[in-house]
């Protein structure tokens, strides 16, 4: 487990530096999308525990609040990475993030964002791969209420009191109290969003499912990646100050 996580944190510190490379040189293209196999996957989603690195359970005392360094973890696929948010209001603290509906810009569609789970229904978790050219962390990231968004002083993170999820290769920035929507673009498609399960008795959390838009890059988000190996049972976190 130690080299797989090892691993997968060498894979995102060279995605964030060709990332970072590109945007600086303005042409930011596929070398920065998430990177994909040959389509291969699964044909159901799988229900994974969510895990600390160190294969313990995760609870919610686990995950910190409002965290510039948010936890990674990876699903549907062993190369997907998603952000875990435990989101809280700058004035009202932890309050229930309810599901709302949730529009795609680029088709005028919508789906149903399941809003958060945990003992005050404010964890969250979506995709890490910025719905426009496919950035992922740490160049998208996730910015903490009332922190400055580099380069786009008019996005006020004070008026998103919950915080904002911004891409730093093109400017798309997201509302992850609120079904991951759009509030700038040129991303046209919201984050697509990960449906968790929570256990009040044991304070743990499980990943089903995932609903919108399809990740990034993928012709479906059960194909275009690595499977987890036969029998895999849970998916660790990862801190993003870790990689």
């Amino acid at each position: 487990m130690e080299d797989v996580d090892k691993g997968k944190r060498t894979f995102l510190k060279a995605m964030g530096v060709l990332a970072a490379g590109a945007a600086v040189a303005g042409v930011v293209t596929g070398v920065v999308k998430n990177v994909i196999t040959q389509p291969s996957g699964l044909s159901a989603f799988p229900t994974l525990q969510i895990v600390n690195s160190d294969g313990s359970p995760l609870h919610t005392n686990d995950v910190p609040i409002n965290e510039e360094h948010p936890f990674l973890f990876y699903y549907p696929l062993d190369n997907d990475p998603n952000f875990l948010l435990r989101l809280s209001h700058n004035t009202s603290g932890e309050i229930t993030l309810p599901p709302s509906r949730t529009v795609i810009p680029a088709t005028g569609q919508y789906f149903n964002s399941p809003g958060g789970v945990g003992p005050h229904g404010n964890v969250v978790a979506y995709s890490a791969i910025c719905q426009h050219l496919g950035c992922v962390p740490p160049i998208i990231h996730y910015y903490t209420p009332g922190s400055a968004i580099p380069g786009h002083p008019s996005i006020k993170a004070s008026n998103y009191p919950w915080g904002v999820v911004h891409c730093n290769c093109h400017g798309s920035t997201y509302d992850p109290s609120s079904g991951a929507h759009v509030i700038t673009g040129p991303t046209s498609h919201p984050l697509p969003n990960v449906i968790l399960e929570y256990d009040s008795i044991t304070d743990t959390y499980k990943v089903k499912s995932m609903v919108g838009p399809v990740i990034y890059g993928k012709p479906t988000d059960l194909e275009g990646g690595t499977p987890f190996p036969s029998g895999t049972k849970t998916t660790p976190v990862t801190e993003l100050s870790s990689i």
